[in-house]
């Protein structure tokens, strides 16, 4: 089969999986060729050896597997992580959660900082390469998620300044911190995902508990009584106003939300 008639095979295979069909058919056969997009278009009429293994990259697709599960990659930031199923891929929207962090790190000139699940090593990742007199410490619970941020701090040579723990929250991490980053599960129990999330990605990752903001709360708790001074998370679209409400309850009085965007919002940061 050559390269044009395969990328119409693709598309036809790909319209219910997923919003951009032809675009991703291109972007799999390029992964597949290990070639960029511009060569499909340059040599089009060429015959695809193997036609076979490409098929299967794209029935895995249709299958509403994720993109970036397929190629083993994603874009994050100006950088490529490995990612692999069973760790959160990356979203575009975190970006915003590490410019107000590094904000807040640039301003306060700060030298130690955690995160709470780090998943693929994205956030931690991208501070460390932008602040390179930050420490970071990491926690997360899953072993999957852990080898992988590893791969990913050591492809970048941040050994010495990234280490990650497996922890519950920040309970084993006995350093003094002075800010603490996070994008962890929030959504309810019971919300209903797209297939291609719900199938795939880890749940331990996606939900925070029955109403959702759970884990949150426990964060907040976690990190008032450590006495650290900045906190700064990500949160549902709709959890803005319960988590306004547990911030006075126990006596937070500085806070701030901020939005997504798309002008939904999206996290928060806490001055204790």
């Amino acid at each position: 089969m050559k390269i044009e008639s395969s990328l119409i095979w693709a598309e036809t295979k790909l319209k219910n999986s997923c919003n951009r069909p032809r675009f991703e058919a291109e972007l799999l056969l390029a992964h597949f060729l290990k070639k960029d997009r511009t060569y499909l278009h340059a040599f089009d009429n060429r015959e695809i050896e193997n036609i076979d293994g490409f098929k299967k990259l794209v029935e895995r697709r249709a299958n509403y597997e994720p993109f970036e599960y397929i190629v083993g990659s994603v874009s994050f930031y100006d950088i490529e992580l490995e990612v692999e199923q069973g760790v959160l891929i990356p979203r575009p929207e975190t970006e915003i959660l590490i410019d107000l962090v590094s904000n807040i790190i640039e301003k306060e000139n700060i030298t130690s900082i955690a995160e709470i699940g780090i998943g693929s090593g994205a956030i931690s990742i991208v501070l460390a390469i932008k602040f390179p007199n930050l420490k970071i410490v990491a926690t997360d619970i899953s072993k999957i998620a852990i080898g992988v941020a590893k791969k990913n701090i050591e492809h970048f040579k941040l050994e010495n300044r990234v280490e990650v723990i497996e922890s519950n929250l920040i309970d084993e991490v006995k350093e003094p911190i002075e800010l603490v980053v996070s994008n962890p599960p929030y959504i309810a129990n019971n919300f209903k995902l797209e297939p291609n999330v719900a199938n795939y990605e880890p749940k331990e990752a996606l939900f925070g508990g029955e109403v959702g903001d759970e884990l949150l709360k426990k964060i907040v708790l976690s990190v008032k009584k450590r006495g650290i001074k900045y906190l700064a998370c990500e949160m549902g679209y709709d959890q803005k106003e319960p988590m306004e409400k547990f911030f006075k309850e126990i006596g937070i009085k500085r806070y701030k939300f901020y939005k997504d965007l798309a002008e939904i919002d999206r996290g928060f940061i806490l001055f204790f």
